[in-house]
């Protein structure tokens, strides 16, 4: 592959790191409709909570799938259902029909994950793996801060946005889905070799047994822990971080909607800054100062009652938690090199994190306000400083 289809193919798979990011409009979106609704919060993290379900049953089967029909395949099957997600909700937005929008935006994205991730080790040759997936998660970010911004735009400005009001950012993202797809499907990506040869099981039981039973490799199991700590933390913040301006400050929703954009503000950030400082950094060093950052930011969202103090923290949780995905997978490739799909496929398995955390934090803000929460996220927090040992 010659330097110039290296470099096409690396435009291709980072716009579609940007339609990855799409998955992480649910947060602002479960406030719109929880307020459009009239839920409790204990009902609107369900819309989170629901999306995120779906890497529990689609991930590893997203694997074996990987190794029928190719990484590049796999990942435009997963726009394709992302593309379809987006379009349901301009047709309204009722209960069930929001369901069934984030359940298709859910299995999009466990598609995605799944199999862009090793489609970076495809496309990228040599060493660097690390910091080209946290750019890739800039790449991926800036879609998530975009979409507080532009749901608020189309809740307030006068404009008419076609009925759709906040909603109107579903087919905007739904363009760029399409786009991703036909460069992508434009895009030549030769994989090469396949470590899935002549290991692959006879049956789909015996490739489960076989895919799970990595989970018995210590390091496998602790990066699959690693992860859903991460995926909670940052749903959870989504989520949550509006709901607490709300309920110390007294702001409108469409004003603690920057809350979300603060955070994937501070999440881009520190992926761009991450994928230039891990190429020359200690990694354990690195992962040691983001989880410093995350604690601090827990403790100020737990006291916190002045905006600069709860914006502070907002900041660090978003800039501390920028990295900790890329190098938490990076770590479980390198693990067992030579089952890099089945390994990619039980770590986006935890991103299953996504559906526990909101849960039990939307009970315990319901119990004890939103403080509640944010102690469900510190004790993911504390479980990623026991994961330091681990980070080479």
């Amino acid at each position: 592959m010659d330097k110039k289809i290296d470099k096409l193919a690396l435009v291709s798979v980072m716009l579609c790191f940007f339609a990855m990011g799409f998955v992480d409009l649910v947060g602002i979106a479960s406030n719109y409709v929880k307020k459009d609704l009239g839920l409790n919060d204990a009902t609107a993290n369900v819309f989170p909570s629901l999306v995120f379900f779906w890497f529990l049953i689609f991930s590893v089967p997203t694997g074996m799938l990987m190794n029928k029909i190719g990484r590049k395949k796999t990942v435009l099957l997963s726009l394709a259902v992302t593309v379809v997600s987006l379009l349901l909700p301009v047709f309204g937005e009722s209960f069930a029909l929001m369901l069934v929008s984030f359940s298709l935006l859910g299995i999009g994205n466990a598609l995605m994950q799944t199999s862009l991730n090793p489609l970076v080790a495809t496309v990228v040759r040599g060493g660097h793996l690390a910091s080209t997936l946290t750019f890739g998660q800039f790449v991926k970010a800036i879609a998530s801060f975009m979409a507080p911004y532009i749901a608020a735009w189309g809740a307030t400005q006068a404009i008419p946005t076609f009925g759709l009001g906040w909603r109107v950012l579903f087919p905007i993202y739904m363009l760029i889905g399409m786009a991703a797809s036909l460069m992508l499907l434009a895009t030549p990506i030769q994989e090469e070799g396949r470590a899935f040869e002549g290991d692959v099981a006879p049956n789909v039981g015996k490739q489960f047994a076989a895919c799970f039973s990595l989970l018995g490799k210590p390091i496998v199991l602790l990066s699959f822990i690693g992860i859903m700590c991460h995926v909670g933390i940052d749903v959870g913040t989504n989520t949550t971080a509006p709901k607490i301006l709300m309920e110390r400050l007294g702001m409108t929703l469409d004003d603690a909607a920057f809350a979300t954009s603060l955070y994937f503000i501070f999440r881009t950030l520190g992926c761009l800054t991450g994928s230039l400082l891990l190429r020359f950094v200690n990694n354990r060093l690195f992962f040691v100062v983001s989880i410093s950052m995350m604690a601090l930011s827990m403790l100020g969202l737990f006291t916190g009652e002045s905006k600069l103090v709860l914006y502070t923290a907002i900041a660090l949780v978003g800039y501390g938690n920028s990295n900790v995905f890329s190098l938490i997978f990076a770590r479980a490739l390198q693990s067992v090199p030579e089952k890099q799909n089945e390994v990619s496929g039980l770590m986006i398995m935890g991103l299953f994190g996504g559906t526990v955390f909101p849960l039990i934090m939307g009970f315990a803000s319901d119990a004890m306000g939103q403080a509640g929460a944010v102690l469900v996220m510190a004790i993911g927090v504390a479980y990623l400083f026991s994961y330091t040992k681990n980070v080479r």
